[in-house]
């Protein structure tokens, strides 16, 4: 059996967030010591790592319960939790390429800058209109 410190180290949660999962009802039979210490068997700790991994796809809490919900009624759920991770995979697709799309436009605006800065091409702003010669020439 682990202690919360231990299953932290193991996990690599932060002991807040592993109470706080605990406390929501995400990590199910939690087992206590003589102390009433929150402890945990190697089933737990693989569970944790998974509530990890969930969150790091995206999943909220509620969606988190939802799918501990499906794991726990066993094998007959497993095309509704396939559907859970279905749609959070196009969620992450969308965001890569959003994210994709963000870099590529900084990727061209340093290689614009560069080329502006190397007297490569002439530098030129949306914000700041051309000046011609003819305005030039007008005193204000």
């Amino acid at each position: 059996m682990y202690s919360m410190k231990e299953a932290c180290a193991l996990t690599g949660m932060t002991y807040e967030n592993l109470k706080f999962y605990c406390k929501e009802g995400l990590v199910p039979n939690v087992k206590r010591d003589s102390r009433n210490y929150r402890v945990f068997d190697d089933h737990d700790i693989k569970w944790i790592q998974s509530l990890g991994c969930l969150r790091n796809c995206g999943l909220s809490i509620a969606e988190m319960k939802e799918y501990l919900h499906l794991c726990l009624e066993g094998e007959a759920t497993i095309p509704a939790r396939k559907e859970i991770l279905f749609r959070k995979k196009e969620a992450l697709l969308t965001s890569m390429q959003r994210l994709q799309e963000a870099v590529d436009y900084i990727d061209w605006k340093q290689n614009f800058y560069d080329d502006a800065l190397s007297g490569k091409t002439a530098y030129y702003s949306n914000l700041i209109p051309a000046t011609t010669p003819s305005s030039e020439n007008t005193a204000s």
